[in-house]
């Protein structure tokens, strides 16, 4: 099981995913371009122009990385977006094939909003390994720290696993701490939640953050539990097995056309999906702060320089890079 060390190094990639050169370098470069295009759309209330300036300046720098890059999740369906969509190929079209998972703006609606906690997320990882879960947009995911791994069951209901991730944090099930997305579906859960005498963080967007949240060291979170975006699943289950988290994951599609595709492409939302299930090899994940927030800073500008803040996880490493517009700058975190 990987065990997490956060440190700092140049964002390089052939210790994170065998094959792929300048693995690290490229999906960094790739978030902070699409953070840089959509911080001058935070808080002026247009999602939709703040995600396609997103969308594509994170498109064009794939596009350019050497290899040939496969989107197998993306939120161009979800999203109904022009770019970024499932099969889309991407990448100089010479050398190392790889698999991509994307949201390049999540928590859309908290940007326009100008609130705190988006941030532009890739996760790439060798080609074939990350799961296509085709037309399902939602899944329902439990995400638990390394402490936790083997303590999850979602065959069970929530107390079950509150009692049991309780008993691999040496807790009180009254000590815990979960994320919940605050959303009509989830109103029964947090009841149960908050009955059992849990403290619950419920933001209205962002399951990517509140999953590192329970996963990261020192993180403020043990748990995230709840129905979120696919794209989100796939890309947290890449950091959840690259820390030696827990994760399980299952189809839960949201509407009747969901429902309908997904049974039509022989998808079973019936089975529970493990983290190595989810992702079956090396995979790097990557997310640039945009409006700000506890996990990382919003663009900012110094000494003339535009700078961003980045999250680098791959390989049991934890990585902050803070970057100018020409010259790398790297923060231990």
């Amino acid at each position: 099981m990987a065990t997490a060390s956060t440190h700092s190094s140049p964002p390089g990639g052939d210790e994170f995913v065998s094959g792929v050169p300048d693995f690290a370098a490229h999906a960094c470069a790739a978030t902070r371009a699409a953070a840089l295009a959509c911080e001058p759309w935070v808080g002026r209330g247009d999602p939709k122009a703040a995600d396609a300036a997103a969308t594509e300046a994170m498109r064009t720098v794939l596009g350019g990385a050497p290899g040939i890059g496969t989107v197998v999740i993306g939120e161009g369906e979800k999203d109904d977006a022009p770019m970024l969509f499932n099969g889309e190929r991407l990448g100089t079209g010479t050398g190392s094939e790889f698999d991509i998972a994307v949201d390049p703006l999540e928590c859309t609606n908290l940007c326009a909003q100008g609130l705190p906690e988006a941030i532009a997320t890739i996760a790439v990882a060798e080609a074939g390994t990350l799961m296509s879960p085709g037309p399902a947009f939602y899944m329902d995911k439990l995400v638990v720290p390394p402490a936790a791994r083997g303590a999850i069951d979602m065959t069970q209901p929530p107390e079950a696993n509150l009692e049991s991730v309780a008993r691999a944090l040496d807790k009180r099930v009254d000590q815990l701490r979960a994320v919940v997305l605050d959303k009509p579906r989830h109103e029964d859960l947090i009841a149960r939640l908050h009955a059992a005498g849990v403290r619950v963080t419920a933001p209205t967007d962002g399951d990517v953050g509140g999953a590192l949240a329970a996963l990261l060291p020192g993180g403020d979170a043990d748990l995230l539990i709840g129905i979120g975006g696919t794209p989100e699943g796939i890309m947290t289950a890449c950091a959840v097995a690259a820390l030696g988290g827990g994760m399980q994951g299952r189809l839960a599609p949201q509407g009747e056309d969901e429902a309908r595709a997904v049974a039509e492409a022989g998808l079973d939302t019936d089975r529970i999906y493990e983290v190595e299930e989810l992702v079956t090899g090396d995979a790097l994940f990557v997310a640039t702060g945009i409006s700000g927030g506890q996990l990382l800073r919003r663009p900012w500008r110094e000494g003339g320089e535009a700078m961003t803040e980045s999250i680098v996880i791959g390989a049991g490493s934890v990585r902050r890079i803070a970057e100018a517009a020409r010259q790398g700058n790297e923060q231990g975190g």
